[in-house]
């Protein structure tokens, strides 16, 4: 059995029902850890849409969030959905900005740092991203 992701009469993804319901559950998560919601919607009978703006809008929000993350467990617990994300946004032709290198305000009012905090070159990170994304990507069934 499988489930799948829509936009109109678009699939996206058509992954396997626990790959869906792992994947919901991490947009539940991640939406109330951002306060921004995902506009990915309710899985009624084997099928789910996504509201492309709004899924725009939380995948911005959480690739910025995920680049000023100083947390190196945070963010290796972070980045398999990230990258998931980002895929289904690519198919979704949602517009991702990456924040600038030089967008990390450095550690000030930050709640989760890592002492001492690990290295990070913005450039390896975004390109990290997007070559993950593309890899999750070309493995996505439509």
């Amino acid at each position: 059995m499988s489930q799948y992701f829509d936009v109109g009469d678009e699939t996206l993804w058509n992954p396997s029902n626990g790959a869906a319901r792992l994947f919901l559950r991490h947009v539940a998560v991640y939406e109330a850890e951002l306060g921004t919601p995902s506009g990915v919607g309710e899985m009624i009978n084997d099928e789910c849409q996504i509201d492309t703006g709004a899924y725009e809008r939380f995948v911005n929000v959480l690739v910025e969030w995920h680049h000023g993350t100083r947390h190196r467990i945070i963010h290796t617990l972070a980045r398999g959905f990230v990258v998931t994300a980002l895929a289904l946004a690519n198919r979704a032709g949602a517009e991702v900005r990456f924040p600038d290198a030089g967008a990390d305000g450095g550690l000030e009012g930050r709640a989760d740092v890592q002492v001492p905090a690990p290295a990070h070159r913005h450039s390896e990170w975004e390109e990290h991203l997007r070559e993950q994304a593309a890899a999750v990507e070309r493995a996505m069934p439509r």
